[in-house]
């Protein structure tokens, strides 16, 4: 029999199941010796799960079998035993009524199965939006040595001989349909040139925004976030993570030690430059609680307002991910950050280097798809968090994707109860509505609209459309794609459905909005907002099943909307089991 190739440097966890001389080690290593595992391997090789989001449900992730089969070599390559693991894969494109609501149970079903099973290093095989941070949350409430492997962005859309990214594409052609710019054979010609290859969007949506924040916290190799799916250099980078996970088990480097508060500093004001989505507010915080590091509304406000945008991708720009790579990637958006001081360049990452070691040479290749400090997309591209009467714990505004005269704005309310209503009303010719009016959308939060779908960026009117008017200001408690672009407040905390501010909004109502301050008000006096809130009722008891589950414990959306019991890192072990 063949020795394990490296001594382990500390026990390993999976010797609680295979290095056992009794009848439980015996159960353990004969049920796998079914697979065809030869005696060998269970001698102090560590066992390494591949945690696959594999699903034909989740298109983003549909190329992931032969991905995993790459990762699959690269720790067999050093020394490690492959073992690979579903988890539900929550896919926004196809999922009902959206991927949120199912991203803390996928976030459950990583945590309690690295937990459960005899692992000592996990690789998280993530792509669609919502499928990165619950792997991330899953591992870190676990804190064993895990690293990412994101699926990469698909190739340039094409229609009509140009480049289109997918999501915006969808938006920008419904708009010119509503407004009869275009027919609806023209509309519906363009879905096979907008998603043509395997992979996760290609604008700087939610999945590519968490693949650039997951390789700035340092939970991946360097260039993990850029490279297109089907580019052979994707499958070279699963190999060499598959190589990596095996070392860091011998180094015993958790993910604790990576996902630091400089991390997440980093990841805000990364989220910044690259002009990244405002689900990323959300994840972040649901990430940083799970592995107990502080992070809160006022850190955006702190380290990202007045970060400029530098990549000049859609939806606030006008690339593609493609271009993104070729450009040189998050490595020369990393340069660019660490010679403006913009880093914590001395933050661990899972190759066991710092950050600034790993980017500090990165050549950028074009100018203006990475743009130079002086020469931004947008001069201050940070999530702008606002607060005030009509959000006391906040709600956020993505300045590079808005239109800078409505940054400072002040409009009639017109209301729409739920998106429903939204639906069945937006287009009347005759509505209340003028290009200064402001759209607000509530009972679309966590609890509203159960899971807080991506409805935040609401259509404008076409009677508005057929006129020219292509952006007005719209407040909500839902989210928005972050393929999406236009003024849209979003996340507005407390939401409706728990009997916020929003909730108490009516028809006529003057909202002022001021982002240079951080304002977000309703102006009526505090006796009457006082005087509506008291006569708000709360809506009926929730149903049964995982949505009771949900609106009984998911919290609101400053605080990540992770479970309330899910919050905290309760580390990876497990009480002994005899048979």
């Amino acid at each position: 029999m063949a020795d394990n190739p490296k001594t382990p440097k500390h026990p390993l966890r999976s010797a609680q199941w295979f290095g056992l001389k009794d009848k439980n080690g015996f159960m353990y290593r004969s049920w796998m010796k079914n697979q065809g595992i030869p005696e060998h391997h269970f001698c102090g090789r560590p066992v390494i799960g591949i945690c696959n989001t594999w699903s034909e449900l989740t298109p983003c992730n549909a190329h992931f079998r032969e991905l995993a089969d790459k990762v699959r070599r690269g720790i067999i390559e050093a020394g490690g035993v492959p073992v690979e693991f579903p988890v539900f894969s929550s896919g926004e494109s196809n999922l009902r009524p959206t991927a949120m609501l199912t991203r803390n149970l996928a976030a459950m079903d990583v945590e309690e199965s690295i937990r459960g099973n005899p692992i000592d290093g996990v690789v998280l095989m993530a792509g669609c939006d919502k499928t990165t941070p619950a792997l991330l949350m899953g591992a870190a409430s676990c804190d064993v040595p895990a690293i990412v492997v994101t699926g990469g962005p698909m190739l340039n859309g094409k229609h009509h001989g140009r480049d289109v990214g997918s999501g915006t594409l969808v938006w920008t052609m419904h708009e010119d349909y509503k407004a009869g710019r275009i027919s609806l054979q023209d509309f519906l010609d363009a879905e096979a040139g907008m998603s043509r290859s395997a992979g996760t969007c290609n604008t700087m949506g939610t999945a590519s925004t968490m693949a650039c924040l997951a390789e700035v916290m340092g939970v991946s190799l360097p260039h993990n976030a850029a490279i297109p799916a089907v580019d052979s250099r994707r499958s070279v980078l699963a190999h060499l993570s598959g190589m990596r996970i095996v070392d860091m088990v011998h180094e015993n480097l958790c993910l604790s030690k990576v996902l630091t508060r400089d991390a997440f500093i980093n990841a805000i004001r990364t989220n910044a430059v690259i002009g990244g989505s405002t689900n990323a507010v959300i994840h972040l915080k649901a990430i940083a609680q799970r592995v107990g590091v502080p992070l809160s509304m006022d850190d955006w406000q702190t380290y990202g307002k007045d970060v400029p945008t530098l990549v000049n991708l859609q939806p606030s720009g006008r690339y593609l991910m493609e271009e993104f790579y070729y450009a040189g990637g998050l490595p020369a958006v990393l340069k660019r950050m660490g010679d403006a001081g913009l880093l914590h360049k001395e933050a661990l990452t899972v190759n066991g280097k710092t950050l600034w070691e790993n980017n500090r040479e990165a050549p950028c290749y074009n100018d203006d798809v990475i743009r130079p400090l002086d020469n931004p997309l947008c001069a201050n591209g940070g999530i702008c968090v606002l607060k005030g009467n009509l959000a006391p714990r906040g709600a956020v505004l993505k300045p590079s994707s808005a239109t800078p005269a409505l940054m400072r704005h002040r409009g009639r309310a017109l209301v729409f109860d739920s998106f429903e209503d939204y639906k069945a009303r937006i287009d009347d010719p005759d509505l209340d509505v003028d290009e200064n009016s402001v759209l607000v959308l509530r009972n679309c939060g966590p609890k509203g609209y159960p899971g807080m779908a991506e409805v935040g960026n609401i259509g404008l009117p076409p009677k508005l459309l057929k006129k020219g008017v292509t952006d007005m200001l719209r407040v909500t408690d839902a989210r928005m794609s972050g393929t999406a672009y236009g003024t849209v407040v979003l996340h507005v905390t407390p939401e409706s459905r728990e009997l916020g501010p929003l909730a108490a909004v009516r028809d006529g109502d003057m909202i002022r909005v001021d982002a240079s301050t951080g304002e977000l008000e309703l102006e009526v006096s505090d006796q009457t907002l006082a005087e509506r809130m008291g006569e708000l009722v709360a809506p009926a008891p929730p149903l049964t099943g995982y949505m009771r589950l949900y609106l009984d414990h998911v919290t609101q959306a400053d605080e990540g909307c992770d479970f309330d019991f899910l919050v905290g890192c309760r580390g990876a072990d497990v009480p002994g089991h005899s048979h």
